[in-house]
């Protein structure tokens, strides 16, 4: 693991002090314990347009949108990071409206920049739809080629707020564990000196011709 390793978090809930921000915490707090630097940026206030697939990025590498708005400061603190974890609260079984605009954008505009970076997705919901919202995120990791973390349980917490969510003592524990598992890909992938395979020419299928 190199000396200066860093971890951004996103905190795609518009409460900065909610439940998402509490677990993400927790993560911060167990990558910190092994000498991780780490960021956390709570996007979930911001005025996020979706993405037009314009394809104006393609050229750029960069959302054309991006610099009115913030969203490429951002994505260029990503690129520049070792590992990637986001947050996100459960609205109606599913990721919350910014995040999802965020989302779409940070991984359109940033092909290829993703590849093998260590990430985790982290849900905090009252009580059900966790295991959609996860499977929303996860699709964007592997779409980008990314090293998903591996956990014990799916990486949910419950709880209307922190004081709710740190009751939940195996939602503490996976998101203590997250940290550890992400940790331990951060000092693997240099210590393998093996090279990451190239990426392969991408084979687009049209299914209506």
């Amino acid at each position: 693991m190199k000396e200066t390793s860093k971890v951004t978090l996103i905190n795609g809930s518009p409460h900065e002090n909610g439940t998402t921000a509490f677990a993400l915490g927790i993560i911060a707090k167990s990558l910190n314990e092994k000498d991780i630097n780490t960021e956390i940026i709570q996007i979930g206030q911001m005025a996020l347009r979706g993405c037009t697939a314009c394809m104006g990025c393609v050229k750029t590498k960069k959302c054309v949108f991006g610099e009115g708005d913030g969203l490429n400061e951002i994505a260029e603190k990503i690129h520049n990071s070792d590992g990637l974890v986001v947050g996100s609260p459960v609205y109606y079984a599913g990721i919350n409206g910014t995040l999802k605009s965020f989302l779409d954008r940070l991984f359109y505009s940033g092909t290829g920049r993703f590849r093998f970076k260590p990430a985790a997705a982290v849900v905090a919901m009252r009580r059900a739809g966790g295991t959609a919202a996860l499977q929303t995120i996860n699709q964007y990791f592997e779409f980008a080629e990314m090293l998903i973390t591996p956990t014990m349980y799916w990486s949910g917490i419950h709880g209307l707020n922190g004081e709710q969510a740190a009751t939940d003592q195996e939602g503490v524990q996976m998101m203590q564990v997250i940290g550890r598992n992400m940790a331990y890909l951060l000092e693997l992938k240099p210590a393998s000196n093996i090279d990451i395979p190239e990426p392969a020419v991408k084979i687009k299928t049209n299914y209506i011709r």
